[in-house]
């Protein structure tokens, strides 16, 4: 049954290229709104919390902060809305899950930068 599903996600599902990135990044996402009969881009900029499943199940979490609030989003790897990413700075943390970043704030909530 499991090489069935694999078979299917392989065949039926579009693929999409986007850079390697994992928790602790800034990213920026670009995606694709539509409001009545219009469609507009709108982009997500934020830290990546989390990268969780494999295949075409996977998603990623973004947390950014709007004025003194979180705001966390949800996006699976293989949503058709999703036009491109943008990785800002690859960060350096110690954790695949940065659940502790919620609490933290102030100077605190920095991530320090990997130079390459």
């Amino acid at each position: 049954m499991e090489a069935l599903l694999k078979f299917v996600e392989d065949e039926f599902v579009p693929k999409k290229e986007f850079p390697a990135f994992s928790a602790g990044d800034t990213i920026t996402v670009y995606y694709e709104i539509k409001e009545g009969e219009k469609t507009r881009t709108q982009f997500f900029r934020g830290v990546v919390i989390q990268r969780r499943g494999t295949g075409a199940t996977e998603t990623f979490t973004i947390r950014k902060m709007s004025g003194t609030v979180g705001v966390e989003r949800i996006f699976p790897i293989n949503m058709p809305a999703l036009q491109k990413i943008e990785v800002n700075k690859k960060g350096k943390v110690r954790r695949a899950r940065i659940f502790y970043f919620r609490g933290l704030t102030g100077k605190k909530a920095r991530i320090k930068e990997v130079r390459s």
